[in-house]
């Protein structure tokens, strides 16, 4: 196993069997703009630590697969300093080149798993792509095999939601509204689509968790909730500038790892700057949420 490294407060607070929330890094290095990317992960942190868990940020720092990215490594991340994007089938050629890696939901899932972390938040997952249909994220498949607890505010809207939701459904992949019994859609607070299940505390979705390891379910548990509701977007606004959004990466023939953050950008240019602060809200909620599930599942 490669050596996997824990800041001392991570480290500490795994030894005493504290909560613990892992955070990916490729939101910050890649996914929002500078300096957009400095507020998100003092507002994600801040939130876990404000729930009573300790944040642990993910990333493959100098070859080495770490919890904890402070100090100077953090700096480097938010300056995007030749830092790569590392999803879990990168991991481990980033180790053996020695490289700096911002992992994304799928790397970050398979280190939590790897570390006995069992809660994890992040914005929205990867899913199936609308255009080419085909392009799935490699997030869905690696939350069918790694035990982690996933908060997110769903799919991103960029993506095929109905797709996806039944994607997770072939792949064994439980989905629980917190408070709510629709997908949220990402920068809107609901896509239209039912959910499964649905619970109404972090208590609860605790005791689904463990139901699940019981059973010997193998992969997570996602639980989704919708935006907050001061920063939520109209479905026909986001519909539309997502829809152009497709339109100028099929033109400019982006595909692949580039075409999420260029999608991105482009709603955001078209929702005039709106949709990053939703996705800024949105971290920090799903952060806060999952510290409280983190301090549930502590309990025993």
């Amino acid at each position: 196993m490669p050596p996997l490294h824990l800041a001392p407060a991570v480290a500490d607070a795994m030894a005493a069997r504290r909560p613990v929330v892992a955070l990916e890094s490729s939101v910050l290095a890649q996914g929002l703009p500078i300096p957009a990317n400095r507020e998100a992960a003092t507002r994600m942190t801040e939130a876990v630590t404000r729930a009573g868990a300790v944040p642990a940020v993910s990333a493959v720092v100098r070859g080495v697969p770490a919890f904890g990215l402070e100090g100077e490594d953090l700096e480097r991340f938010l300056r995007r300093d030749g830092v790569r994007k590392v999803s879990a089938r990168d991991l481990a050629a980033a180790i053996v080149a020695g490289a700096d890696g911002a992992t994304t939901v799928a790397a970050s899932v398979a280190m939590a798993a790897l570390a006995g972390i069992s809660v994890f938040a992040t914005g929205g997952i990867g899913g199936v792509h609308r255009d080419p249909p085909f392009d799935e994220s490699a997030d869905l498949v690696e939350l069918a095999r790694s035990p982690v607890v996933v908060v997110c505010a769903g799919a991103k809207s960029i993506l095929d939601l109905a797709a996806t939701l039944e994607r997770l459904e072939t792949l064994g992949v439980p989905v629980v509204g917190y408070r709510t019994s629709r997908l949220p859609g990402f920068f809107t607070a609901d896509s239209g689509l039912p959910l499964p299940a649905r619970a109404e505390s972090a208590a609860e979705l605790a005791a689904i968790y463990r139901a699940h390891r019981s059973l010997g379910r193998p992969g997570a548990l996602v639980v989704v909730q919708p935006p907050p509701a001061a920063f939520a977007l109209p479905a026909e606004l986001v519909d539309g500038a997502v829809a152009r959004a497709v339109e100028r990466a099929r033109a400019a023939g982006v595909r692949g790892a580039s075409s999420t953050p260029f999608l991105l950008a482009e709603v955001e240019r078209e929702t005039g700057g709106r949709s990053l602060a939703v996705n800024l809200a949105l971290l920090e909620s799903n952060a806060e949420l999952a510290g409280t599930i983190a301090v549930e599942l502590a309990r025993g």
